[in-house]
């Protein structure tokens, strides 16, 4: 497989797509995991704006660590990548409780 080329291809039709709905960039949930890694640097790859967000509840630090990681490595490689961060933990609890 030609990787480099078909990362290249999707990242063009991801552009192509959002350009086309009048959208500015990408929201990506990413949680440490290699579905959210993928699809947050393909959309990094487009230029577009990329708002990267982590939401943890309950999760194992070593997937919060990989996230942060992934994150701090596509901050270091595309200018358009941001992030944010909201541990909701404490919000999944207080509803678990009132339920």
């Amino acid at each position: 497989m030609q990787t480099d080329k078909v990362a290249t291809a999707i990242a063009k039709w991801l552009k192509d797509y959002a350009l086309n709905a009048g959208v500015k960039g990408y929201v990506v949930g990413v949680s440490g995991g290699i579905d959210s890694a993928v699809t947050s640097t393909l959309c990094a790859m487009t230029g577009l704006d990329v708002l990267c967000v982590e939401m943890p509840i309950h999760q194992h630090a070593d997937h919060v660590s990989r996230a942060q990681e992934h994150i701090k490595q596509l901050k270091e490689r595309f200018e358009n990548v941001r992030d944010v961060h909201s541990d909701l933990t404490p919000v999944f609890d207080s509803f678990v409780e009132a339920m």
